[in-house]
């Protein structure tokens, strides 16, 4: 078996890359952080709206025919029963299968922020936030269908439940991320030829373009 090693110019100029890369990626999360809370109000639900908590009003469903009925509802769960059946992505929307109390199954959108549970988290009830039927064909994505219904199919194919609307902000970690890794990557591809053209003017680095050059002398 051989093995390869980096010489250790190379290595040595991404060590250096990387070092460099922590100070940008932290100059990024700081820059980032200001506008974190402008991006947490747009992404936040309000109370008595679509994906905001249900208010006292709030008309409470318990079937198919309760949902098509009303334009906005709550739903209540049992415990944490709405997370442990199928789920799965329905083009951007992370859809769950949701149990009404009539027993009949359907897909639906669910903000966690605004849940709320009464008793115990995992024997009390669940009253789901604000929410809304959205008209689609959930039959048409195959792959959809077999991830949401790998326990027991569902009621209705042609709707989901939208019980989302603005809410469902991301941590700000999770909002960063993207940036503070692309902020890193790129610093590495700059910062590295630079350190390397430093060390090989100084002697300290064999040149990338050596051989070219002896090549060139020898024509």
């Amino acid at each position: 078996m051989r093995y390869h090693y980096l010489r250790f110019d190379i290595w040595l100029c991404l060590l250096f890359s990387l070092f460099v890369s922590i100070f940008t990626a932290h100059i990024a999360q700081r820059i980032l952080s200001q506008g974190y809370e402008g991006y947490v109000q747009k992404h936040t639900a309000p109370d008595g709206e679509i994906g905001g908590k249900a208010v006292n009003g709030v008309f409470h469903a318990n079937s198919v025919e309760d949902l098509l009925s009303h334009d906005t509802f709550t739903v209540t769960s049992p415990g944490i029963e709405y997370r442990n059946r199928g789920a799965g992505y329905y083009g951007s929307q992370y859809l769950y299968a949701l149990t009404l109390p009539s027993g009949e199954l359907v897909a639906a959108a669910i903000n966690m922020e605004n849940v709320q549970t009464t008793g115990e988290a995992y024997t009390g009830e669940a009253i789901l936030p604000v929410g809304r039927i959205v008209w689609e064909g959930l039959g048409s994505d195959k792959n959809f269908i077999s991830q949401i219904e790998y326990k027991e199919p569902l009621s209705r194919k042609d709707f989901y439940i939208d019980m989302m609307g603005n809410g469902g902000a991301v941590s700000q970690d999770d909002y960063a991320a993207p940036a503070v890794l692309l902020t890193r990557a790129l610093t590495v591809i700059i910062c590295f030829p630079i350190f390397h053209a430093i060390g090989a003017k100084l002697g300290v680095f064999p040149p990338f373009l050596s051989r070219k050059k002896q090549a060139s002398e020898w024509k």
